[in-house]
């Protein structure tokens, strides 16, 4: 499994679409607005684009699940790349065993009974009953493995079906925290250090403005 501490580079598309919702948000494109020529919002994409391993780290325990899920869901699909194709057959011949045994000592016994009716001499009659019988005993004895079978992949609950949906719900958690943890904080701070923004507060405080220990005294003049 891939270091959570950074960013692999197939998860890149996914930062940059949750980039792309974080830039489109009330308040960034609110403040994006001011600058009429849209360098402000290059500028911020640029920037969240190169910060992105620091970004991520904003949302490091979701972005931990996801891959962790992601290595399950591979792992689950290779063991059933490499099931052997005498599972297979077994699990076929555990289906259809039961229905054809069935319906093979079905007409044994009814033939073996209808001979013995006919009153037909030998051991046909004896035989054909009795090869009826040892059928039925095999019908019911490859139902209850197939039975025993399907309750105990049930009892563990590996079904390789489950694995897509939790990826994809740790995938949207991790988007998730990304988006609010992550990217919609940074890219605030990125607008309050850009100068060509009116709306950036200033680094330094204003001669003009009252500073913090200024407001229980006159303030200072310029």
């Amino acid at each position: 499994m891939s270091d959570s501490s950074g960013l692999r580079p197939e998860d890149r598309a996914d930062f940059e679409a949750v980039l792309h919702l974080a830039l489109n948000s009330p308040d960034i494109l609110s403040a994006l607005r001011a600058d009429p020529t849209a360098r402000a919002a290059a500028r911020l994409r640029i920037r969240a684009l190169a910060d992105a391993d620091k970004i991520t780290a904003a949302a490091h325990s979701e972005y931990r699940t996801y891959l962790t899920r992601l290595a399950l869901n591979a792992s689950a699909e290779e063991t059933t790349a490499r099931r052997p194709a005498a599972t297979r057959l077994l699990a076929a011949l555990a289906v259809l065993t039961p229905p054809v045994a069935a319906s093979s000592a079905a007409v044994l016994l009814v033939l073996g009974h209808l001979l013995q009716l006919a009153d037909v001499r030998g051991t046909l009659p004896g035989s054909l009953i009795t090869a009826g019988w040892i059928l039925a005993l095999v019908a019911a004895l490859s139902t209850l493995i197939a039975l025993a079978a399907l309750l105990s992949t049930a009892i563990r609950g590996r079904d390789p079906s489950a694995y897509p949906a939790r990826l994809e719900q740790a995938r949207m958690d991790w988007q998730q925290a990304l988006l609010e943890r992550g990217l919609l904080p940074h890219l605030r701070r990125y607008l309050g250090e850009d100068p060509s923004l009116p709306c950036a507060p200033p680094t330094t405080p204003s001669p003009a403005t009252p500073t913090a220990d200024s407001q229980n005294g006159p303030p200072h003049t310029g």
